[in-house]
């Protein structure tokens, strides 16, 4: 095992003959994780001139992620630094009269709530919290700030035991658990308790709670105009446990402490956003079916008629993050398109208009979709720039024009050869479908010569991949390898049809979409089909484990934090009661040939694939009991297996940037192992 961890990407060492010739310096090499940085987290000025947001790098010493809070000039492009220090500076926001900048900050050990004043430099801790706070707002006035926060409930074990002598060692005492969410990745086992509602003067003092109730009151919160009442989601239906999409929004009357419904369907209603005028409430949802995905749409409601409307009914994408126009006559939007993430215009009446479709991913690991923005009082937008080849910078739109503010890797990056990635269109073998993918060249690449071919198939399943930087695939491609990956049937960003192929039908022929990618790579005469890989994890851990199930075809496969049994999936998941309504028929018990049809359990009878399973130890969305028995029957089949087990790590593996160093160095050593 020592010899095994010695293999870094970075090494001397031998890593397979074939890919010698890509052991170059001028490479990404694992130890560069390190060296890379992300900007995200964006709150422009209402005169557009200054752009703050949230500067993220990865810190050797500590193997995390820190954050700071910067501002760029629009003009100058000058970069200053607002805070410093190896902890996290996040979720910056501007008071209305622009003179403080609030964020959350763990720089004295736990979350707590910053004021930064703009004009003198002045910082101060003005909060004393026992939990994290989260989504901070400030009143229109700028003297207060709304945020929710965790508040345990007060519990006692129902059973006590007698007759403990003083001074005697027992056990530690039985836990006694009785909620739906008992433990949820990321977070481990959790504390009975819910999440309430709290203001905070400015000026620093004690917080008031706002909330009181046995429901979560969290998420976006956005005040009527005159500072008297505020509006908020959350799901405070009496079954809200059992059906936790549920979610309305409500209004807030400070002074009375009166909570009262606003939206009333069966469906998520959320991110309310009261216009500038205080006449309209708009905010996002949909009508809940029970399906595996709808397009999220835009409503808007005028608070003194009572009438609402959706603004996007025909608008095939879901509508992201929102925001109002200054004058009150339109709002912005983001969505998800074709893998790329675009910002739009929607006036209260009328068609969108696109305004960019350049907004860049702030993943880092891998390719997926999503981005930041924020727009000022004339209409400037700042969103995050990223493309293949650099993680997200800040940029700003003005007349159409887009404009990079920020080159936050150009010493990281700038001597680097990187994977050139170039999009592919295929028509399904399964029935002509339309196939969007990428593929990730080696740098150097020769098309006159033969390559290994990794197929890297992303989570979700209702995601998307995208022309995005993301460090795994271009480590993979630094090792000589050409990495294909796609957004098969089932991913976003092409429209409910497409999305909804997958419903109760998962996986099915996205296997067939895959495959039909690889051969038309395979077609383009540059690749080795002796050294087919495939790859993926979550939702690419099932297709993969598919894949082995189902082809013999390639060489080796790594399966990333799968399902492999849809049953015990659903009975030992985190949020169990959405995945048994709306990934299935119904519940295990009443479906189980539902269930185990599209198990890959089912068919590891057929696996020959050398497969090796990586799994965080304390993933609670994917249980790494579900690696274990797809090791353990691999095993009895005589299947070439192997399990790697990150400590410590969460469904969330590559958190720390040493586990992204794991997990790829851990993939790309089983695929040389097996390398003919």
């Amino acid at each position: 095992m020592k010899k095994l961890l010695a293999l870094s990407f970075g090494s001397s060492l031998v890593l397979g003959c074939s890919n010698l010739a890509y052991a170059e310096t001028n490479t990404l090499q694992l130890q560069d994780v390190f060296n890379l940085e992300y900007a995200n987290q964006i709150d422009i000025t209402e005169d557009g001139k200054t752009v703050y947001f949230v500067r993220n790098r990865m810190d050797i010493k500590t193997d995390r992620k820190v954050g700071n809070i910067w501002s760029v000039d629009y003009k100058t492009k000058q970069m200053q630094p607002l805070t410093s220090g190896v902890h996290m500076d996040y979720s910056p926001v501007l008071s209305p009269d622009g003179q403080r900048l609030a964020f959350i900050s763990t720089r004295d050990g736990s979350s707590q709530i910053y004021i930064k004043w703009l004009k003198t430099g002045a910082m101060a801790k003005i909060s004393n919290l026992t939990n994290s706070p989260r989504a901070i707002t400030w009143s229109p006035n700028s003297s207060q700030l709304i945020f929710s926060m965790f508040v345990p409930s007060a519990t006692s074990a129902p059973v006590s035991l007698p007759g403990k002598p003083k001074g005697a060692t027992w056990a530690e005492p039985a836990k006694f658990i009785d909620d739906v969410y008992y433990r949820s990745d990321g977070g481990g086992y959790t504390q009975k308790g819910f999440s309430q509602l709290f203001v905070i003067d400015a000026n620093g003092g004690n917080a008031k709670q706002l909330t009181h109730d046995e429901f979560d009151n969290a998420g976006d919160v956005s005040f009527s105009k005159d500072g008297k009442s505020l509006y908020f989601s959350a799901n405070r239906h009496t079954n809200n446990q059992l059906k936790p999409t549920n979610s309305e929004i409500y209004k807030l009357d400070l002074a009375l402490q009166k909570i009262t419904e606003i939206t009333d369907r069966n469906g998520p209603d959320e991110q309310p956003k009261i216009s500038p005028d205080g006449r309209y409430l708009a905010y996002t949802g949909y009508d809940d079916k029970r399906t595996n995905y709808e397009n999220t749409q835009l409503y808007i409601r005028d608070l003194k008629s009572g009438d609402t409307v959706s603004l996007t009914p025909n608008f095939d994408r879901s509508v992201g993050q929102i925001k109002w126009s200054a004058n009150s006559k339109g709002i912005y939007f983001s969505y998800a398109d074709k893998g790329q993430t675009a910002l739009a215009y929607q006036p209260r009446s009328g068609k969108h208009k696109v305004i960019t479709t350049q907004i860049g991913s702030i993943a880092f690991g891998r390719p997926y979709s999503g981005g930041d923005f924020d727009v000022s009082e004339d209409g400037e937008v700042a969103f995050t720039l990223a493309d293949t080849q650099r993680p997200a910078d800040i940029a700003t739109i003005k007349r159409g024009k887009a404009q990079r503010l920020t080159t936050l890797n150009s010493d990281a990056l700038a001597d680097k050869a990187l994977a050139k990635v170039e999009e592919i269109w295929i028509k399904s073998s399964h029935d002509e479908l339309a196939i969007q993918g990428w593929i990730a060249y080696p740098p150097g690449f020769d098309s006159s010569k033969k390559y290994p071919l990794i197929l890297e198939i992303h989570g979700g399943p209702v995601a998307n991949y995208g022309p995005h930087f993301s460090a795994e695939i271009q480590l993979f491609a630094a090792k000589g390898n050409i990495v294909l990956y796609m957004n098969p049937r089932g991913s976003d960003s092409y429209g409910k049809e497409f999305a909804q192929t997958i419903h109760h039908n998962y996986p099915s022929n996205d296997f067939d979409d895959l495959m039909t990618g690889v051969d038309a790579l395979i077609a383009k005469g540059f690749i080795d089909e002796s050294k087919l890989f495939v790859t993926g994890g979550s939702g690419g851990g099932v297709l993969t484990a598919w894949i082995v199930g189902h082809t013999d075809r390639f060489a080796a496969a790594v399966v990333a934090k799968p399902v492999i049994n849809w049953i015990s999936f659903v009975l030992t998941a985190d949020f169990y009661p959405f995945f048994a309504d709306y990934w299935f028929p119904g519940k295990p018990w009443d479906h189980i040939e539902h269930y185990m049809k599209r198990s890959p359990i089912s068919y590891v009878g057929n696996v020959t694939t050398p497969t090796m399973l990586l799994t965080g130890e304390s993933d609670y969305r994917t249980p790494i009991s579900e690696t274990e028995q797809f090791y353990q029957a691999l095993k009895l089949q005589g299947v070439d297996t192997a399990m790697v087990r990150i400590p410590n790590a969460s469904h969330g593996i590559t958190t720390r940037p040493s586990n992204l160093m794991t997990k790829v160095a851990y993939i790309q050593w089983w695929f040389d192992k097996h390398t003919k």
